[in-house]
C-alpha cells in the first residue's frame, strides 16, 4: 500500500469520479500541530484522494503501523497495490524511522488514519523571564586597585521577547508528544518549551557575560544572531530537541534593570565623574610639584602651594602621598579658613571659587586676574561693577 503522486489538473478532470473520497486537512492554523483525519469507515478505501497542503506532511496510518508518508504538497492517490513511496525531501531518514518503529508483522487491518502535520514555523510565541536573572555588564567595568585588572558590573535584568520554532522529527513528536490524539494543538505545549526556552537564554546570558564577548547590557536585543549561534553550539536547547522541535529564531525585545541594579549604575555614574575629576587634580598636583623644583624664589613657596593643592583637593586624591614638610607639621598646622572676599572665578571652568591658588574643579592653577562670577568677563583691578553684565564685583 502506498501513495501516488497525480497531476493537480486530474482533480478537476473526468478522473475524479474513479476516487472514492477526499482526505484533506483544511483548519492547520498557527496553533494547531497535528490532526488525525478518519474516513467514515475508518478505511482508506483504494483509489481514495489525499490531498497534502503546503507546509503539511501526511502519515498514513494502518492499525499501530506507518505505511507511507510525504511532506511534498500535491495530490496524492491511495493505491493498496503499490510499495511506499516516501517521499518528502528532509524527512525521509525520518518516515524510514517511523517504519521501522511502528511496523508490525501478523497485523489485521482494522483501522486506517491520516495524519497531517503542521511543519510551518510556529510564530508568535512570547516570553519573559518571571524574575531578574543576574548578568555581567562590561559596559561598567569596576577597576581592581590590587590586581590592576578590570571585572563587570553585577546587574539584574529582566528580558522579554519572541521565538518561533517548528516540529523537526515527526517520529519524536508523535511519539513523546502527540501520539493518536484527534488534535494536537500549540498549547499543550508551549508553557513547557517556554519555561525551556528561558532556561535555555538564562545560559546563553552567562556565555554573553564573559570576557570573551562582554556584550555591554543595554545592548542585548541586537545580539540576535549570537544568541541563536551560542544556543546551537552549546545545545543548551537541548531539552526542546529532545520533543521533536527545534527552535528557529529567538529575538529580545525588551531589557529592564531592577531598582537596585539601577541604583548601582547611578552610583558608578558618578563616580566615574569623581574619578575624572580626580585625574585631574592628579595632573594640576603633578605640575604644581614641578614648579616647585624650578621656583627660582625656593623651594618653600612650592611647597606651599602643594599643601593648598592637597587642602582644594578634599580628599579626592587619597593615595597621593604628602610631602615631609606636611608630613612634620601636620599636627601643629591649623586650617587657614577664607576670607568670605578673597573669591576668584576660574579661568578654565569658569566655577566660582573661595580662596587657594587652584581650581578644585579642574585643577587649573588660579590666575591673578579678576573675572566677573556671573559671565566671566575680565576686570580691572578698581572695578566695583561689571562693565559686560552689570554684576557687582
Amino acid at each position: 500500500m502506498g501513495l501516488i503522486k497525480t497531476a493537480e489538473t486530474a482533480i478537476k478532470s473526468t478522473l475524479k469520479d474513479q476516487w472514492k473520497e477526499v482526505i484533506r486537512c483544511d483548519n492547520m492554523s498557527n496553533d494547531v500541530l497535528m490532526v488525525k483525519i478518519s474516513p467514515e469507515n475508518g478505511i482508506i478505501s483504494n483509489k481514495s484522494t489525499i490531498i497534502v497542503a503546503p507546509g503539511q506532511c501526511a502519515i498514513i496510518y494502518d492499525n499501530g503501523k506507518v505505511i507511507d508518508a510525504t511532506a511534498e504538497e500535491g495530490i496524492y492517490v491511495f493505491d493498496e497495490s503499490s510499495s511506499p513511496s516516501f517521499f518528502a525531501g528532509q524527512f525521509g531518514a525520518v518516515f524510514k524511522e517511523m517504519w521501522e518503529r511502528f511496523t508490525y508483522e501478523g497485523a489485521i487491518s482494522k483501522e486506517q488514519y491520516v495524519f497531517f502535520f503542521n511543519i510551518k514555523e510556529i510564530i508568535d510565541n512570547k516570553f519573559g523571564t518571571p524574575a531578574p536573572i543576574p548578568f555581567q555588564d562590561w559596559s561598567h567595568p569596576i577597576p581592581n586597585q590590587m590586581t590592576g585588572t578590570l571585572n563587570p558590573l553585577r546587574v539584574e535584568i529582566k528580558c522579554f521577547g519572541k521565538y518561533t520554532f517548528r516540529i523537526a522529527d515527526l517520529a519524536i513528536f508523535m511519539n513523546k508528544m502527540a501520539g493518536t490524539a484527534n488534535i494536537y494543538r500549540k498549547d499543550a505545549l508551549v508553557e513547557q518549551i517556554r519555561s525551556e526556552v528561558i532556561a535555555s537564554f538564562q545560559n546563553v546570558l552567562n556565555e554573553l557575560g564573559t570576557s570573551e564577548f562582554k556584550v555591554p547590557v543595554l545592548e542585548l536585543p541586537s545580539q540576535t544572531d549570537e544568541i541563536r549561534e551560542i544556543m546551537n553550539e552549546r545545545v543548551f536547547d537541548k531539552p526542546i530537541r529532545e520533543r521533536g522541535i527545534e527552535l528557529v529564531s529567538f529575538s529580545v525585545e525588551s531589557v529592564t534593570l531592577d531598582e537596585e541594579s539601577e541604583k548601582k549604575i547611578d552610583k558608578y555614574e558618578f563616580s566615574s565623574n569623581s574619578y575624572m575629576q580626580q585625574g585631574a587634580l592628579v595632573d594640576a598636583y603633578a605640575n604644581a610639584v614641578q614648579d616647585a623644583a624650578n621656583n627660582q624664589a625656593g623651594s618653600l613657596n612650592g611647597v606651599m602651594g602643594i599643601g593648598v593643592m592637597n587642602m582644594a583637593s578634599n580628599g579626592m586624591l587619597g593615595g597621593v602621598a604628602q610631602t615631609p614638610w606636611q608630613q612634620n607639621n601636620a599636627a601643629s598646622q591649623q586650617p587657614i579658613e577664607n576670607k568670605k572676599e578673597d573669591t576668584w572665578i576660574c579661568s578654565n571652568c569658569k566655577k566660582e571659587i573661595n580662596g587657594g591658588k587652584f581650581c578644585p574643579e579642574c585643577g587649573t592653577k588660579r590666575d591673578e586676574k579678576t573675572f566677573c562670577k556671573e559671565c566671566g568677563k575680565e576686570l580691572s583691578s578698581d572695578a566695583k561693577f561689571c562693565p559686560e553684565c552689570g554684576t557687582k564685583c
